[in-house]
């Protein structure tokens, strides 16, 4: 197993380990065809250090070789409007903003190639991305013919791809060796000073602060806050031009080129050391709290007889019940994503399903993993003609 003793980010020694998680599946979007298969898909353990030095927080127990990133994830968000509406907003920002009209967009962990495709229809652009979860039947585009997939990971060997734009979105929390990828993204700007980088990833402070162990999981070995993202990239000889929070503050973007001495500063985002430090504190005495009252929540409902759901089956889910210890007091998950439907949970085993089973089905309680889709997931419902008692991780 490689442990990572040492600050993946800024090389520091200044960690202190605050959070651990035994025997969790070391994937949770992948699809598991039964019951049994997705309860003994391979575990692995967390342990969470903190970097007191840049603020990083990363899984110092992390082993990148039992992931088997494959065509077999589904991870896409794309079935959702209110997911949809927010990418579209954001590659219309992007494309005025850094006028991406007949460019080279490069995106790394690109997924099912949604937001390059979104991209290039917009600026009538050329788009190369690189995942190894791609699948060529899920794009239908005009802009087909101007967009190459690789299905691969992101690695040296591409750094002589060069783009106008390159585009990174919630990838960068999958990989270990943070400062080594984003030198590897430095080195193919080498000689381009004008490309613009964006990337897209969670936020550990709303994690630390609002107590939400299901955001921690395997795949997502490594925890930025705005401001130890901002350091890491100036540390890997890149200017910052903007950074912030969207996403109902879930997710943080920055925006960045090749050093030029032009670097933007962020106080109210970038000097919260201190409040990251607190924040590690408030999650190591009160998130057994949390994990306590949610399992006696979801128990007592079920001896009651009640039937509760989850609505959601991503990582989100798995990661809310694996470290509950749920499985037989919840049978069900609900999701938009119809290539989802038919699978089951890695860990637990609950079924995956279509929002129409629970006409049948009747469920007394729906938990939303996401409370930024409770309006969708309240019209779905009401739509089927359910009134269930909603709860909000």
């Amino acid at each position: 197993m490689s442990t990572l003793s040492a600050c993946p980010s800024c090389g520091s020694t200044q960690v202190t380990t605050f959070y651990e998680v035994a025997n969790v599946p070391v994937h949770s979007v992948l699809l598991m065809p039964s019951r049994e298969e997705a309860r003994r898909y391979p575990r692995g353990k967390i342990k969470l250090g903190f970097c007191a030095l840049c603020g990083f927080i990363y899984n110092t127990l992390f082993d990148p070789k039992v992931h088997e990133y494959s065509a077999h994830c589904e991870e896409t968000q794309g079935f959702s409007e209110t997911f949809n509406s927010f990418s579209h907003k954001l590659a219309t920002y992007l494309v005025e903003r850094y006028d991406l009209h007949e460019k080279n967009i490069l995106e790394i962990g690109c997924g099912k190639g949604e937001f390059l495709t979104l991209l290039c229809e917009m600026g009538h652009n050329r788009g190369i991305g690189f995942d190894p979860g791609y699948l060529s039947e899920r794009i239908s585009s005009p802009a087909q013919d101007r967009l190459t997939f690789i299905k691969d990971f992101y690695t040296e060997k591409y750094a002589d791809y060069h783009a106008d734009f390159i585009c990174c979105k919630m990838t960068l929390e999958h990989i270990d060796r943070v400062a080594d990828f984003v030198k590897i993204v430095q080195h193919s700007t080498k000689n381009y000073p004008e490309t613009t980088i964006f990337f897209q990833l969670p936020d550990v402070t709303r994690i630390l602060y609002d107590l939400a162990f299901w955001d921690v999981y395997y795949e997502h070995c490594s925890y930025f806050s705005p401001g130890s993202l901002a350091r890491l990239f100036r540390q890997e000889q890149f200017d910052v031009l903007q950074l912030w929070r969207d996403y109902d503050d879930q997710y943080i973007m920055i925006e960045a080129k090749p050093a030029q001495g032009k670097n933007t500063t962020f106080p109210e985002l970038e000097r919260e050391l201190g409040y990251l430090g607190e924040g590690v504190r408030n999650f190591t005495q009160n998130a057994s709290q949390t994990l306590a009252t949610w399992k006696n929540t979801i128990q007592d409902l079920h001896q009651k007889g009640k039937r509760t759901v989850l609505w959601g089956s991503g990582s989100k889910a798995v990661a809310f019940l694996t470290t509950l210890g749920i499985e037989e007091e919840i049978q069900y998950a609900v999701d938009i994503n119809p290539h989802r439907h038919g699978t089951f949970l890695a860990g637990t085993g609950q079924a995956i399903v279509a929002p129409q089973f629970l006409q049948e089905y009747q469920p007394d309680t729906v938990i939303i993993m996401n409370p930024i889709y409770h309006a969708e997931i309240k019209r779905d419902l009401d739509s089927l003609g359910l009134n269930p008692t909603l709860m909000l991780v």
